[in-house]
């Protein structure tokens, strides 16, 4: 009943071509490369600026992602009422001249001066999300937001593969500069594509004031906290495990080589664009099942890692996460889908970027802090605590969701 309310009473949103969405993910992907693939070599790249140990892996690790929660409600605001394409051209200029000034820096201070800018001028995903969900609804939203996630596991599939395999003639830290020039590219790009409607207020009149009164004390709201909440939780559990995660391997599997760490790394991402289509059409209908599912096959996954000592069991292990991630982020973007309908999406976007980099925050902060005490496996292993109770406290959730 609520969602037909919605429908009835929010303004349907002009619509994007196919192309013209495709062109919004292909212009994420490009601009991710630095930004996704990267920080996993940072603890290649510490030693070069002084911190020999990569003591700083973790925390550096985050500070991109401090930062850019601490921007994305303002830029969010922001584009909803200044232009969403806007903003968006603006993530992607700004990314550009962090990666040139990261890849530049001869100092820690500088480098880690550069990682802050890249996340207060970032924010390229919220505004990617926002520009989509000006000009979608309903399942196409859902879709065009799982088609994003699927151009972030891209980046973070090719990324690492393509560092570690240029790592030989040109390092991790000089490969940012390299790199700035996609975030380039993808703003040429967008500068192509239409600006979406900027949103309206609704009318002042007595009933639009019954229908707000009625939306504001529905579902909607519920939903919207509990997209926040899965959010949070399921981001943090599988970024806890990504700092650390190619150490792990070369203490488990010496003289593996970098390439092939990187493969390890990114195996995980490769089956959500295999997999997304398929997950997408069986979850879209309901979310919190798949949700509930994806948490507790990262836990079993991740789980698994504490004793993974031979390459096939981290090949299978990487292959299970991969279908939880799946799972979990297609099922959060039809979550996200519904969440919006009604809301302005700047705001509603830059909120729940927040939320995603604040669990990502705590992520590094615990990985860093764990891994210090028990050694690279023990972030992995508190991912996976974290999922499995998230599972299990979801259940209830899930049981009301599906009466």
């Amino acid at each position: 009943m609520t969602a037909v309310l919605e429908r009835t009473t929010s303004p349907a949103p002009a619509s994007l071509r196919t192309r013209q969405i495709h062109a919004v993910a292909a212009c994420y992907f490009v601009a991710s490369f630095a930004a996704l693939g990267l920080p996993p070599y940072l603890t290649e790249i510490l030693p070069s600026l002084g911190d020999r140990e990569a003591r700083w892996a973790g925390l550096l690790y985050i500070v991109p992602t401090v930062f850019g929660a601490i921007g994305a409600p303002l830029w969010g605001r922001l584009a909803d009422r200044y232009g969403r394409k806007r903003l968006l051209l603006r993530a992607q200029l700004g990314l550009a001249v962090s990666f040139l000034i990261a890849g530049w820096a001869d100092s820690l201070a500088g480098f880690a001066a550069a990682l802050v800018l890249q996340g207060v001028l970032g924010g390229t995903f919220a505004a990617s999300n926002g520009y989509l969900a000006a000009a979608l609804d309903g399942q196409r939203l859902s879709w065009a937001l799982t088609l994003m996630q699927g151009a972030a596991r891209l980046a973070l599939v090719a990324a690492p593969v393509l560092v570690g395999s240029l790592s030989p003639w040109i390092s991790p830290h000089r490969q940012y500069a390299l790199l700035a020039v996609l975030p380039l590219a993808a703003a040429l790009m967008l500068a192509a594509l239409p600006e979406p409607p900027r949103a309206q207020p609704p009318d002042a009149g007595p009933e639009s004031a019954e229908t707000a009164e009625e939306l504001a004390a529905s579902s909607p709201r519920r939903a919207l906290h509990t997209l926040y909440t899965l959010e949070f939780v399921f981001v943090f559990a599988t970024v806890v495990s990504y700092p650390y995660m190619i150490t792990l391997v070369e203490d488990r599997l010496p003289g593996l080589g970098g390439a092939a760490g990187g493969v390890l790394f990114a195996l995980p991402h490769v089956c959500y664009p295999l997999l997304a289509k398929p997950v997408h059409t069986a979850v879209a209908s309901r979310p919190v099942l798949g949700a509930v599912t994806g948490f507790a096959l990262v836990a079993v996954a991740l789980a698994g890692h504490w004793g993974a000592a031979s390459l096939a069991s981290f090949v299978v292990l990487r292959l299970l996460l991969g279908a939880g991630m799946t799972l979990g982020l297609v099922s959060l973007s039809a979550l996200a889908a519904d969440a919006c309908r009604g809301r302005r999406p700047g705001r509603m976007f830059g909120s729940l970027e927040f939320i995603s980099k604040a669990g990502a925050v705590v992520a590094g902060a615990v990985a860093a802090l764990s891994n210090d005490v028990w050694g690279p496996a023990a972030p992995i292993v508190a991912g996976s605590a974290v999922a499995a109770l998230t599972a299990l406290v979801s259940t209830p959730l899930l049981l009301r969701w599906s009466r």
